[in-house]
C-alpha cells in the first residue's frame, strides 16, 4: 500500500510519486490522468476513484475536492490526499465508504497550483499569492523592501527599528511580544515593524514593500463576475486566462456528474460558502436552507463553523471578491460549493470568540500574549523568535524577530497536519450520499393482442433533486431525465425515417422534467401532508414485434439505468 504523507509537505515529484502508487495499488478504484499543464509546464493531475466494474466514473454523481489554489497553502494538498487515502483503505470496510464509491464519484485535484506550491517550498520560501507568471507587468519593481533571510536561518521574519513615530511598543506585560501604541501615547521607546528584508534603491529615508511581479490571484479568474485588473486585483486579463485555472474549468465542465465540490484553502479554520457578491436574501429560499443545513453537518463532523462569504468574511466592509471558485460552481454550474479554509492558530491558542477577517485588523494584546503561551507550549517555541540584534547594511542596528508567520499560521505546523483534516473526508462523504441518484422503479411487461404492453418508471432515490439547486433548475442549468428506448441493432435517427414498425405506442424519447429528492419535505408529518411521487418518471410502451430491446433513463447529475428486455 503507498505510504501516506501526513507528516510533512510534499514536493511536486514526491506528490506525483505518490498519486501514481495510488493508481498502481488500487487499479479497481484509482484511476489518474493530466487535466492540463501549469505555467512552468507541470502536470495537473486528476484523480478519478470509483468502484470499476460498476458503472463507468462519468455514469454516477460525483463530488468534486481540489486544493492548493494558492501557492503557500500547502496542507490543501495534503487534505486532498489524505481523502484519497481514507476512501481507498476504508473500502470494504466502511459501509458507508463502500456505498458511495460503488454508487458515486470522486473527483480529486490535490495541487491545482504546482508551481506556485514548488517556490513555497524552497527553504527559504518564496511567497507569492498565486502563479509564478510575471502578471500584469514583467518588469521588476526598482524600488522597496524585497523580503529575505537576511541572517541565515532559513526564516524570513520581522524587523523592528526604532522610531519616535513607530506603532509598536514593547509589551509590559511579555516583553517579547509587541504591543500597538495606544492613540494617547507618548514618550516611551517605539518601534517601526517591517518585514525581514534589504530595500532596492533605498534613499535613506522612505520605506515601502517591493511590489512582486507575480501579481496573480487564481481565486480571481473564474469566470462567474469577474472583474478586470482595475476593478479587482490579480483576476488576470480575462476570465480563465492562466492554464491552471482554465484546465480546472474546462475539467469540470466536461464532468456535469458533479453534485458538489470543496476547494480547500488556508487558513481560519471556517467553511466558506457563497455568495460573495449579495445578501443571503438573493439566494433561493430552497437553496439557502440547504446551504445552512448542510453547514451545520459540516461543523458537527469537522468542527468548523461554516458561514457566509458575504456576511461574514469580508475583507472590507464596503467590498466584495468576485471571480472566485465557489461562486462559479454555484452560480454557473448549479451545485453546492463550499471553500475550507484550513487551520485556525487563534483557536489551537483557546481564542474562539472572535470574527475572522476582523481579528486581523483589531484584536486584544491578551490574544497575542495567548498565542505566544501556545507557540511555548505546543511549538517548542519556534512559533514566536526572540528579538535579536543585526547590523542592517542599509538600516544599522536592527532586530530580527517575532512570529514565524509561515510556521505557525499559513500551514498546521506538521505534527498538527493530520488531526487537522481527518475529519474532512466525512463531510465529503455525507455530501457525496446526499447526491441525486437515478434507480428503477417499476418495470412489467404484459403480453397483448398485437404485442406486448411495457410501463417502466425510474426514480430519484437520492436526498437531492436532479437539479441539485434550486438556481439551476431556474436558469436551466442541466436537462431533465431523458428516458429512451432501442431495438438493438437499430438507429433511428436519421432524417426521412418514418416511426418504427416495432413501437406501435409511445415515444422513442421522453425528456422529462427534474425530478424531486426527499430534501423539500418538511419534518411536521402532521395530517394532510403528502410526499408526492415527483420523484418518478413514468413511460409506457407497446412494442408490436419481438426481439431485444434496451431502455435507458440517464441525467447528467444522477446518472443512468439501462435494462436490457428480450420478448419473444
Amino acid at each position: 500500500m503507498p505510504t501516506p504523507v501526513f507528516d510533512r509537505y510534499l514536493r511536486y515529484d514526491e506528490l506525483t510519486a505518490l498519486l501514481l502508487a495510488y493508481a498502481s495499488e488500487f487499479p479497481e478504484l484509482v484511476t489518474l490522468e493530466s487535466i492540463g499543464q501549469s505555467h512552468e509546464g507541470r502536470t495537473i493531475w486528476l484523480v478519478t476513484v470509483t468502484l470499476a466494474g460498476t458503472k463507468p466514473a462519468s455514469d454516477k454523481p460525483a463530488v468534486w475536492c481540489d486544493g492548493n489554489i494558492h501557492a503557500s497553502e500547502v496542507s490543501a494538498s495534503t487534505a486532498v490526499l489524505h481523502i484519497l487515502h481514507t476512501v481507498t483503505s476504508k473500502y470494504g470496510k466502511d459501509a458507508d465508504i463502500s456505498r458511495l464509491l460503488e454508487t458515486r464519484t470522486l473527483y480529486l485535484v490535490p495541487r491545482l497550483n504546482p508551481d506556485g506550491a514548488e517556490w513555497a517550498l524552497e527553504s527559504p520560501p518564496r511567497i507569492v499569492r498565486s502563479s509564478t507568471r510575471p502578471y500584469p507587468f514583467d518588469e521588476l519593481d526598482p524600488e522597496g523592501l524585497e523580503q529575505k533571510d537576511l541572517d541565515g536561518d532559513g526564516r524570513i521574519l520581522s524587523m523592528r527599528l526604532r522610531d519616535t513615530n513607530g506603532a509598536w511598543v514593547q509589551s509590559e506585560v511579555e516583553p517579547r511580544l509587541m504591543r500597538k501604541r495606544r492613540p494617547d501615547e507618548s514618550g516611551g521607546t517605539y518601534y517601526r515593524l517591517i518585514p525581514e528584508g534589504l530595500f532596492h534603491n533605498y534613499d535613506s529615508v522612505t520605506m515601502r514593500g517591493q511590489k512582486i511581479p507575480q501579481g496573480l490571484d487564481f481565486n480571481r479568474n473564474f469566470p462567474s463576475a469577474w472583474r478586470p485588473e482595475a476593478e479587482q486585483y490579480g483576476a488576470g486579463p480575462y476570465p480563465t486566462s492562466e492554464p491552471e485555472i482554465r484546465a480546472c474549468v474546462q475539467a469540470i465542465c466536461d464532468r456535469p456528474n458533479i453534485c458538489a465540490a470543496f476547494t480547500y484553502h488556508t487558513f481560519s479554520g471556517v467553511h466558506l460558502r457563497p455568495p460573495s457578491r449579495y445578501p443571503d436574501t438573493d439566494l433561493p429560499a430552497e437553496d439557502l436552507w440547504l446551504y445552512n443545513a448542510f453547514g451545520e453537518k459540516g461543523t458537527e463532523l469537522t468542527g468548523y463553523p461554516a458561514i457566509s462569504n458575504y456576511h461574514e468574511f469580508k475583507y472590507h466592509p464596503k467590498e466584495v471578491i468576485t471571480g472566485v471558485f465557489d461562486d462559479w460552481m454555484y452560480e454557473h454550474r448549479g451545485v453546492f460549493a463550499w471553500t475550507t479554509e484550513i487551520w485556525s492558530p487563534q483557536r489551537q491558542a483557546g481564542i474562539t470568540d472572535y470574527k475572522y477577517i476582523e481579528w486581523f485588523r483589531d484584536h486584544p494584546h491578551e490574544d497575542d500574549i495567548k498565542l505566544l503561551q501556545w507557540s511555548d507550549n505546543k511549538l517548542d517555541g519556534k512559533g514566536y523568535a526572540d528579538w535579536t540584534p543585526f547590523d542592517h547594511p542599509q538600516l544599522g542596528p536592527v532586530e530580527i524577530g517575532g512570529w514565524n508567520h509561515h510556521l505557525a499560521f499559513r500551514n498546521p505546523p506538521t505534527q498538527f497536519l493530520e488531526a487537522e483534516i481527518e475529519h474532512f473526508v466525512d463531510w465529503v462523504v455525507y455530501m457525496g450520499l446526499a447526491s441525486p441518484q437515478l434507480e428503477e422503479r417499476l418495470l412489467t411487461i404484459l403480453p397483448i393482442a398485437g404485442g406486448w404492453h411495457i410501463k417502466w418508471a425510474v426514480h430519484n432515490t437520492g436526498y437531492l433533486p436532479t437539479n441539485v439547486t434550486k438556481l439551476a433548475a431556474e436558469k436551466k442549468l442541466c436537462r431533465g431525465v431523458v428516458l429512451e428506448i432501442r431495438r438493438d441493432g437499430e438507429a433511428w435517427t436519421e432524417a426521412g425515417t418514418n416511426k418504427p414498425a416495432w413501437l406501435s405506442a409511445g415515444k422513442l424519447r421522453t425528456v422529462a422534467g427534474q425530478l424531486a429528492g426527499w430534501s423539500h419535505v418538511t419534518s411536521s408529518g402532521f395530517g394532510g401532508t403528502i410526499q408526492a411521487t415527483d420523484d418518478v418518471a413514468y413511460v409506457e410502451y407497446h412494442i408490436a414485434q419481438p426481439g431485444k430491446y434496451t431502455l435507458t433513463a440517464s441525467h447528467e447529475r444522477a446518472g443512468t439505468v439501462t435494462t436490457e428486455i428480450e420478448l419473444a
